[in-house]
């Protein structure tokens, strides 16, 4: 598990990069009550993983969305959305992405 300076040193890579965090997944066992004001305000949903959605301008007409794991070992996913995309479209591309992850957590807590 992540404690608060290990998720504060996230953020703060990320703003560096010019990364901007856009959304907050929650488990139910996360110790949300311990993170109080780490987000900034982004919304937090409840999810089946704990991770950070960020998004940043990749190049001209493309934003990269970041989904980082929240644990002390760096893991991420991106997904590049062209501008105009469907939001539909972009939503299910960035749940796809968040499956990707549950699957491969779930395959490491199974496997050790």
């Amino acid at each position: 598990m992540i404690d608060r300076t290990g998720v504060e040193q996230i953020l703060a890579q990320y703003a560096k990069h010019g990364w901007k965090l856009q959304r907050v997944l929650l488990s139910p066992v996360f110790p949300e009550a311990e993170f109080a004001g780490v987000f900034d305000g982004v919304e937090i949903t409840s999810s089946d993983l704990d991770g950070l959605w960020f998004a940043r301008v990749s190049r001209q007409g493309i934003t990269a969305w970041e989904l980082r794991h929240l644990s002390a070992t760096p893991y991420a996913l991106v997904e590049n959305i062209p501008d105009g995309t469907d939001p539909a479209d972009a939503e299910h591309t960035l749940r796809q992405a968040e499956m990707k992850m549950i699957a491969v957590f779930k395959d490491r807590r199974i496997g050790h």
